[in-house]
């Protein structure tokens, strides 16, 4: 047996830089680069390798340095779900809270069901400088190091204690990379010694792999089954999530649909599923949805979901299907989510599932009058959203300011086709969600099953590392923006260009609303100074020079202060060079759009705050909307 001596960082960059994936044909390579931050738990060994690999072989493994370690895996996770679960990057840390900084990123990466792969530097192995620096020691266990906390967030953790247990643990950790059914965060944790120490590697562990990803069919008689239900149904109505583009799923859909009349509603991940025009897209759906969705999916008698995990947004927390007879199909590669709300599972690839449910409905007619009525509601939804995105708030505005669903519109008419818009959290996403229509399935690129505020930037980042060709829009509040925003100088240091429109509403607008509807008077959602005579955070605004910190980052920027400023700014943004941002204020009291189904925020039940205590009442009325689906 030929072998070859490798320290276990240079091993490990030599085997990952030979994965690959296969799917319909085609392979790609699964880890495409590294992003990450060194420190003394990394530098001599994975830093030490991804170096050599530079020098020898430039094209090998690159490596790109960020600037926030949660942010190297926010970049890492929109990459991944850009290209569509085939392919990833891997991230290093240091030790200690380098290491601790990726668990919100793994969160994220595991809830929204996308592989990423995390490489943190670990405690010694050979315990002989024990503790060491930035060591957290528990007396009760001398084998758990701070790491052992990823446990909980991810689908896959090994530590390699020893040289010996490298290839177990890489191949392990690829084989749960490239499996659909429980795509997440994947951990091998590196002790910093074991790292740097050499060993005598088989010549075949260096070998090209590719990990093929099967398209699977369902059973064919739980087809049969779901024909049947299909058949029978007079409402039905399809919810589109994650997995219809992670299959590449649709043209499929769009053609099951149009042929059955079968309206589809679209989760956050699912959004652009159906390209805007369809005559079956009635946009977003669930609590963040539009009115046609609320309305046809109170009515449904069936519910066909595909590729969804049914978020507690998306059945508006189980208030949304109302017919009393309503019954579920679900589509889904993952196990975990086809039994849910008690529906037929039809466990298997997006795609290939409704392409047989397609040939087994194939002598079914579409149903007029549910067409008819789709029809209907959406004309009606349409002309909401336009009411919507052209209201001229600044006029009914006591800060003469623009609404932010006036910014969204101006920006789906300014973004290209191919362009993407990126976001997160606060109320952007509730008001992207009813308001954007996706022209293209990946014009829309929000993550919200995690909803984490500072995904943003770093997000467009990884998308524009996906796909340097295409603008890339971070559509980003003041609030996400202050909490991680320092990926934007790796965007600047790597040339990759992306817009930020910075919408400053001075707090959490979001929350802010959530805090009003629950009682809680906006408490603490807002940037203040706190004021001397009352001792609240109720004083004057922050004087928060966003304009001067995007520029200190190395951003050009462009200011706006109406609706007819914004869109000229935005198109200067669009048409830079380089790193470009849109800075505006809006009003957060601007109405919200309009939707009709609710959220599950309990409300206090005793209070001595009549503002609790009239939520509370509507509480108790809204919450009867709800239905275990049984």
């Amino acid at each position: 047996m030929t072998t070859v001596s490798l320290t276990v960082a240079q091993a490990t960059i030599r085997f990952l830089a030979q994965q690959y994936t296969r799917r319909d044909g085609t392979d790609r390579r699964l880890i495409d680069g590294f992003l990450g931050i060194f420190g003394h738990g990394n530098v001599a060994g994975l830093g030490q390798a991804l170096l050599e690999a530079e020098v020898n072989d430039p094209g090998e493994m690159p490596y790109i340095l960020t600037r926030n370690e949660q942010g190297a895996v926010n970049a890492a996770v929109a990459f991944a779900k850009d290209r569509d679960r085939l392919q990833t990057m891997a991230v290093t840390t240091s030790v200690g809270p380098g290491a601790m900084n990726m668990i919100t990123g793994a969160a994220l990466a595991t809830t929204n069901r996308i592989p990423v792969l995390l490489l943190p530097a670990d405690i010694f192995a050979n315990r002989r400088p024990d503790p060491v620096l930035q060591q957290l020691e528990r007396p009760q266990s001398r084998d758990v190091s701070v790491n052992d906390a990823f446990r909980s967030v991810s689908v896959f953790f090994d530590r390699v204690w020893r040289p010996e247990q490298l290839p177990a643990a890489l191949l392990d950790a690829m084989r749960a990379l490239t499996d659909p059914s429980q795509s997440g965060a994947v951990v091998v944790a590196m002790p910093e010694d074991v790292q740097a120490e050499a060993y005598d590697w088989p010549e075949e562990l260096f070998r090209r792999r590719v990990w093929s990803i099967a398209r699977t069919p369902a059973d064919r008689d739980a087809v049969t089954q779901a024909a049947a239900a299909i058949a029978g149904a007079q409402q039905p109505i399809i919810v589109a999530g994650g997995g219809v583009h992670y299959s590449h799923a649709a043209d499929a859909l769009a053609g099951f649909a149009a042929r059955l009349g079968i309206p589809v509603g679209q989760t956050h991940a699912g959004k652009g599923a159906l390209p805007h025009g369809h005559p079956m897209d009635i946009g977003g759906l669930g609590a963040t949805g539009t009115t046609a969705a609320t309305a046809l999916a109170g009515k449904a008698d069936l519910v066909i979901g595909i590729g969804t995990r049914y978020s507690d947004f998306t059945t508006a927390s189980m208030s949304l299907f109302q017919n009393p007879d309503v019954h579920f199909v679900n589509v889904n590669v993952t196990p975990l989510d086809t039994p849910k709300l008690s529906g037929l599972p039809l466990l298997g690839d997006a795609r290939t599932v409704i392409e047989q449910l397609e040939a087994a409905t194939a002598d079914l007619a579409p149903r007029a009058e549910h067409v008819k009525r789709v029809m209907a509601l959406r004309e009606q939804w349409e002309r909401e959203r336009q009411a919507a995105v052209a209201q001229n708030w600044a006029a009914h505005s006591e800060l003469s300011l623009p609404s932010q669903a006036e910014l969204i519109g101006i920006l789906n008419e300014e973004l290209a086709d191919d362009d993407v818009i990126v976001n997160a959290a606060g109320s952007a996403p509730g008001d992207l969600h009813r308001l954007w229509q996706p022209r293209s399935p990946r014009q829309y690129h929000v993550e919200y099953a995690f909803s984490t505020m500072g995904y943003e930037v770093a997000g467009a980042l990884g998308v524009k590392l996906a796909d340097d060709s295409r603008q890339v829009v971070c559509f980003v509040g003041d609030g996400s923006y202050l909490m991680l925003s320092q990926e934007l100088v790796t965007a600047v240091a790597e040339r990759r260009k992306i817009v930020v429109v910075l919408v400053d509403n001075r707090g959490y607008a979001s929350i802010g609303n959530l805090s009003e509807s629950v009682g809680s008077q906006r408490f603490g959602t807002k940037y203040r100074y706190r004021d001397a005579a009352s001792g609240r955070l109720d004083g004057d605004a922050l004087p928060v020079d966003y304009p001067a910190n995007l520029r200190s980052l190395g951003v050009e920027v462009f200011e706006a202060d109406s609706t007819s400023t914004f869109r000229s700014a935005v198109r200067k943004a669009l048409a830079a060079q380089d790193c470009a941002a849109v800075y505006v204020q809006t009003d957060p009291l601007a109405p919200g759009v309009p939707g009709g189904a609710w959220w599950d925020v309990p409300v206090a039940e005793v209070s001595t705050l009549e503002s609790t205590r009239l939520s509370r009442a509507q509480y108790e009325k809204d919450v009867r909307a709800q239905r275990w689906h049984l």
